[in-house]
């Protein structure tokens, strides 16, 4: 029985790591997909602060104002360059996996980006 769920285990870990069709292993599309929708969050709350103020605010704002708690993401880091008219959300990776991108991005036109 240990043998066969050591066995489980190993294959599990084996596909985990395996280059997709699209060449990028699942655990990196499980990832992007997380930052996306991270992106997507502080993107729509961006907008809800620009409705209420007439401006846009920093990610520092935002998360002590109480509109997005900022996630913490393996490998991604965020951060924004704004101006009272335009933001840009910027996740940054910094792991080893060459498949994965460097940059993604999101726009007060709500536009994403990736590199």
């Amino acid at each position: 029985m240990i043998i066969v769920a050591a066995a489980v285990g190993y294959l599990y870990m084996n596909q985990m790591n395996a280059v997709s069709a699209g060449g990028t292993t699942p655990r990196v599309t499980i990832d992007v997909t997380a930052v996306r929708n991270d992106l997507l969050a502080m993107a729509n709350a961006e907008r809800r602060y620009w409705a209420a103020n007439a401006k846009y605010a920093s990610l520092d704002e935002l998360r002590n104002n109480g509109d997005i708690p900022i996630p913490s993401r393996a490998n991604y880091t965020y951060s924004a360059d704004v101006t009272d008219t335009a933001f840009k959300i910027v996740a940054t990776y910094s792991g080893s996996d060459p498949t994965a991108p460097k940059t993604i991005t999101v726009d007060e036109a709500m536009a994403m980006t990736t590199r």
